[in-house]
Order: C-alpha cells, then sequence, then structure tokens
C-alpha cells in the first residue's frame, strides 16, 4: 500500500550484514557531526547543521540486519515557519534479502508533501540515502555532512 511519506528504495550487492552495519554507522553517511549514541536500543543523539537544521533523535527499534527505526524526539529547521515539524516522525530502514542482492527500502514515516520542508527534505533524504548510503554500502565512503556542522561541498 502506498503512502505519502517519503520514501525511496535501492538494491545493493552486499549481504543485510553489511547493510545493517553501514545503516548504523550514520556518521559514515549522514552526518560526522553527530554526538551520542547511535547503535543500541534507546540511544539518543543530536544532529546539527550549523544555521539550518538540529534535531534528537532516539533508536526505537532495532532487528541485526533486517531494521533500524529511528524517532525524532526534536527538531528546528531555521528555513521553516511551522516548528513541528518532524517532531514525532519515525526514520524507518527495511533490510530485505533477494536472492544474492540486498534491498534497502527507507521511509520517512510522517515526512508528507503537505510539509513546507517536504521538497527540501526529499531533495536532502534522496542524496543522502541514494547517494551517500548506498557508496557506502557498496565502496566503504559516504559522503557525509564534515565535522563542524556545514553541508557537504
Amino acid at each position: 500500500m502506498a503512502t505519502p511519506d517519503f520514501n525511496t528504495t535501492f538494491v545493493v550487492p552486499q549481504a543485510p550484514h553489511d547493510v545493517f552495519q553501514a545503516i548504523t554507522n550514520i556518521r559514515g553517511w549522514w552526518s560526522e557531526n553527530i554526538t551520542g549514541g547511535t547503535t543500541q536500543l534507546h540511544d539518543e543523539f543530536f544532529y546539527e547543521v550549523t544555521g539550518l537544521h538540529t534535531c534528537r533523535m532516539k533508536l526505537v527499534e532495532i532487528v541485526p540486519d533486517k531494521k533500524v527505526v529511528w524517532q525524532v524526539l526534536e527538531n528546528d529547521f531555521t528555513f521553516t515557519k511551522d516548528k513541528t515539524e518532524w517532531i514525532n516522525t519515525h526514520l524507518e530502514f527495511d533490510i530485505t534479502q533477494k536472492g544474492n542482492q540486498t534491498a534497502v527500502h527507507f521511509t520517512h514515516r510522517g515526512l508528507v508533501p503537505a510539509y513546507e520542508c517536504y521538497d527540501i527534505c526529499h531533495n536532502a533524504w534522496s542524496g543522502y540515502i541514494n547517494n551517500s548510503l548506498r557508496d557506502l554500502i557498496t565502496t566503504g565512503k559516504g559522503q557525509p555532512n564534515p565535522k563542524g556542522g556545514g553541508l557537504p561541498k
């Protein structure tokens, strides 16, 4: 069943375990500017792009080699009027083996086209997931935001 939530899928030749390890290495594909735990159930972390976006997330579900879910606890975009966008939304990664390949399905449950940030977030997630995360999985090197809080060059 299709939902209006942002979602995207890609397939890689790596095993589900390798995909899972890359997803939970968020400093390797999303941002080097993350503080806090990111791999254990109930871990909380803080993400920042200086002058643009801050959020605090909690790891609420983890099934090794199959699923990772983070809940957004706090969020602030400097470019939106509605400061509640993203709060209580969920970032879900579903990992499925398909023959000798692995599918990664990402859904930002609650990020819908009605949100003021949707277009910007759609473009950002598309890049982080389909480029940086995919590259981390397939080559061992992603393109996360650099330490210090800025965006990648």
